[in-house]
């Protein structure tokens, strides 16, 4: 269940990141909103989990999909570019995240 909760969180995150950037740095009011909801419910999620889950592993997870769905989400969405070199490096920071866990974390 543990791990799930982190998952889950870490979609929250990449939703909290977007939505800061959707901002306009807090000017724009309900993307504030959002952004203040899915910061909540991603770092409550990831407190959670982590009473459950090694540290370092745990974390790992949670950054590694809020940042690559993150990165998915600017290239898709936000205009930002996409080259080999963005997903190689996608690539690696999933390769890494899965190789905290096989290298054991400890549960």
């Amino acid at each position: 269940m543990a791990w799930a909760v982190l998952i889950v969180s870490g979609f929250f995150e990449a939703g909290w990141a977007v939505a800061l950037k959707l901002s306009d740095g807090f000017s724009r009011l309900w993307w504030t909103v959002a952004f203040a909801v899915c910061a909540l419910i991603s770092f409550a999620g990831l407190a959670w989990a982590m009473k459950q889950l090694p540290a370092g592993p745990a974390y790992a997870v949670w950054t590694g999909i809020g940042a690559a769905l993150t990165a998915v989400i600017g290239m898709l969405w936000l205009g930002d570019g996409v080259s080999t070199i963005k997903l190689v490096s996608l690539g690696l920071i999933v390769s890494g995240v899965i190789g905290l866990n096989l290298a054991g974390g400890g549960h």
